[in-house]
């Protein structure tokens, strides 16, 4: 098995490559997995009963909502952890300190360690076509690519456009959420890693690149 990526020839509309074509890298994704499928594929595999499996898949999906609204990093079996968080605007003055604030709040997921590797040690097989939609290359080799881990990289990476992820959609070569243009890979010329004064930190997240109101910059916390 293979995960599939598709090069897709691009006219760049901005940054430092305006005017060329470049080949731009997006993940190839087919149509959402339906739960009922899922679970009818791992009493396949387990011999449990469909009912059984649909009842504790269900009952875990309770407890995480519970634990996780409380503040905790739950586990999901053979999975990872999931837990909640926000984004918010940082002030000077401790009196401006209110709930209004916060401007996004969002589900952060970990995989575990065997999914890491097994996504690390999967083959990349890359289709390659020109700016008219003719295909001009195939290949399948690996990579020593790191496997991204969402607890240790940047909201200015993760929400600005730093990569695009999971076949974001680009416009002849932008991103759809920063604007800036794409290449090698489906990297963002300017948007690429964390501020150089915003390195991302446990408790208190980083700082992004476009800041919150009246320029106070937004910080990820939890």
């Amino acid at each position: 098995m293979s995960i599939k990526v598709i090069a897709k020839q691009m006219l760049m509309k901005v940054g430092t490559k305006v005017g060329t074509y470049r080949y731009v890298l997006q993940a190839q994704l087919y149509n959402k997995l339906a739960e009922n499928k899922v679970i009818r594929e791992a009493s396949l595999r387990s011999g449990i009963p469909q009912g059984s499996i649909n009842a504790a898949w269900a009952a875990i999906g309770e407890v995480v909502k519970a634990w996780a609204t409380e503040g905790h990093s739950v586990a999901i079996p053979g999975l990872g952890t999931m837990r909640f968080g926000v984004r918010a605007t940082s002030v000077e003055d401790v009196s401006d300190v209110s709930a209004n604030l916060i401007t996004v709040r969002k589900v952060v997921f970990t995989p575990n360690v065997d999914i890491k590797q097994e996504l690390k040690n999967t083959s990349i097989s890359i289709t390659c076509y020109d700016k008219d939609g003719n295909l001009v290359k195939q290949v399948t080799s690996a990579d020593d690519a790191e496997v991204e881990d969402n607890d240790n990289i940047s909201d200015a990476d993760a929400d600005n456009g730093g990569s695009t992820e999971n076949a974001s959609s680009t416009d002849n070569g932008s991103t759809e959420n920063g604007g800036s243009s794409t290449e090698n890979g489906g990297s963002t010329d300017n948007g690429g890693g964390s501020d150089d004064n915003g390195g991302s930190t446990d408790n208190g997240g980083s700082t992004e690149n476009g800041g919150g109101d009246n320029g106070d910059d937004e910080v990820s916390l939890g």
